[in-house]
């Protein structure tokens, strides 16, 4: 839950005043202490006023962070729960944070630390203000010609694996490396054998648990340095052929994709 969520829900429209409390700016006054202990009772009293203990009655300390459902409906082992940490801005609003390939695997180990976050840098980008996003700059050319190295990709992050639509770009990261692939079939079990698909034909699919899977992020847009020229102009003549001799452009890409290997893109 962001500030702003907090303030909404406290009948406050703006969130300033609880992200100064929950940054210790300023201290809680009588009449908002009431209110924060009516509309989450499970808020704990010390932890609020002193910042010992945890932040929930009976809970254990933990930096806060947003909860992230687990993939199954039942909790980790041990009871812990996965969490995704954010950070916020003076507004109360999630920022973006951006993670370069030298950042890469230090994001793999230390993705849930808000430390780490802090230490990353924050942007607020246009078409991006509603939801929780990440930028990843991405290493490699296993997605050209569709994104080159050293691209930016703009994603968003997902909760609920079940509801993965196929054939999207996803930042896919695991303990060992954060990736940009290609996922054509949707997650419902963690013991799932996962394909990841390059669009670059040479990049054969790489196969791995959904179990290693430690994040998801649905690429939204990215960021690139790389302008074509001009359009392709070896395709568009050879469109040209393909009317000229009297053939369908629809049977002709239909024809090409049920023949093309498994890996190929699509």
């Amino acid at each position: 839950m962001t500030a702003r969520q907090a303030a909404l829900k406290m009948g406050d429209e703006k969130s300033g005043k609880i992200y100064k409390i929950l940054s210790g700016d300023v201290k809680p006054g009588f009449d908002t202490l009431t209110r924060m202990f009516e509309v989450f009772p499970d808020l704990s009293a010390d932890w609020l006023i002193t910042g010992r203990g945890s932040m929930l009655v009976g809970g254990v300390a933990m930096p806060v962070s947003r909860r992230l459902p687990a993939l199954r409906t039942e909790t980790a082992v041990g009871g812990a729960s996965r969490v995704l940490a954010v950070t916020v801005g003076l507004d109360g609003e999630e920022n973006i944070e951006f993670v370069p390939i030298r950042a890469h695997a230090g994001y793999t180990r230390q993705h849930n630390e808000p430390v780490f976050h802090e230490q990353l840098s924050h942007y607020r980008v246009p078409g991006f203000e509603s939801g929780t996003f990440r930028a990843f700059e991405v290493a490699g050319d296993s997605m050209e010609p569709t994104i080159n190295h050293s691209d930016i990709v703009v994603a968003s992050f997902v909760d609920n694996w079940r509801l993965l639509e196929p054939n999207y770009l996803y930042v896919v990261v695991t303990s060992e490396s954060v990736m940009l692939k290609r996922l054509r079939a949707r997650i419902t079990d963690e013991d799932q054998e996962v394909l990841l698909y390059s669009d670059n034909y040479y990049h054969k699919p790489y196969a791995l648990e959904a179990s290693e899977i430690s994040q998801l992020w649905r690429v939204r847009g990215y960021i690139s340095t790389y302008l074509p020229s001009a359009p392709d102009v070896t395709i568009e003549r050879l469109w040209e052929v393909i009317d000229t001799v009297g053939l369908d452009r629809g049977e002709v890409r239909r024809h090409l994709e049920e023949n093309a290997p498994s890996h190929a893109p699509r």
